[in-house]
């Protein structure tokens, strides 16, 4: 079943309404602890007040699985997907990818330029910006012509040119920027598409995942992935067409780029 031209911006109506087949939801990244949560507040296994009909979740350890570093497997995770779809009678209608790197054996975040390294360079910026392109790429293509959807990327805060103060984190800060402009671009070829499209860049917070935990400071607000995932798929909800084409906080403030 397909959403209404006219549907109010509620992805995903209450039960009783006579739409609960109105979409699927796809999680791209949902092996990490955030993208765990938003598979099971989704799923209406966290408790949360509205399930989705269908919930699809991928991840480097799902089947199909997926591998930013290989562009065949998210195409044939794409067929998968539209394969599902077609299986459940169901079309696309929110897209979530919440994959990121920030640290690990590749290597840290910068505090100065004299720590700027080409190895950890490349793989921060294929897992922040490039894996996600390509899941524009083949993913988007899957949404509807018509009726609402939404396509929303993980990005952060620090990836605000205007708002960094602090500096440091070089290679993190620039992959979240040009993701940015990434989701920008899409959004803007999105609408073309379909004019009820959305196309958001997300700033989840601090959330307390393994992404976080080296870095969170005495006093920083540290938020459980459960309570973030809830927060973000509010946001998902209510957000618009006027909103297309922004970077959004977990409370549905607009960030500057």
């Amino acid at each position: 079943m397909t959403a209404a031209e006219n549907h109010d911006s509620t992805l995903f109506p209450a039960a009783g309404t006579g739409e609960s087949s109105i979409g699927a939801a796809l999680v791209i990244g949902a092996a990490g602890g955030l993208g765990a949560a938003l598979v099971a507040n989704l799923s209406g296994t966290a408790g949360g007040p509205q399930p989705c009909p269908a919930v699809l979740a991928l991840s480097r350890s799902s089947l199909p699985a997926i591998d930013y570093g290989d562009e065949a497997s998210l195409k044939m995770a794409a067929d998968w997907v539209a394969a599902q779809c077609a299986l459940q009678q169901v079309e696309l209608r929110l897209l979530v990818v919440a994959s990121g790197f920030l640290h690990g054996p590749q290597g840290q975040p910068e505090r100065s330029f004299s720590q700027l390294d080409a190895g950890y360079l490349a793989h921060v910026f294929q897992v922040n910006t490039i894996g996600p392109a390509l899941v524009m790429k083949h993913f988007l293509p899957l949404l509807p012509k018509q009726g609402r959807c939404v396509a929303a990327f993980l990005s952060a805060k620090v990836g605000s040119i205007s708002d960094n103060a602090l500096g440091g984190w070089y290679g993190y800060r620039a992959s979240k920027a040009a993701l940015n402009q990434l989701v920008k671009t899409a959004s803007i070829e999105m609408t073309r598409r379909n004019r009820q499209s959305v196309c958001v860049a997300l700033h989840p917070g601090t959330v307390d995942t393994a992404l976080s935990q080296p870095f969170a400071k005495t006093g920083l607000k540290v938020r459980p992935a459960e309570e973030a995932a809830g927060d973000l798929l509010s946001v998902l909800n209510g957000v618009t067409p006027a909103e297309t084409g922004n970077m959004l906080d977990y409370q549905g403030l607009m960030l500057p780029f």
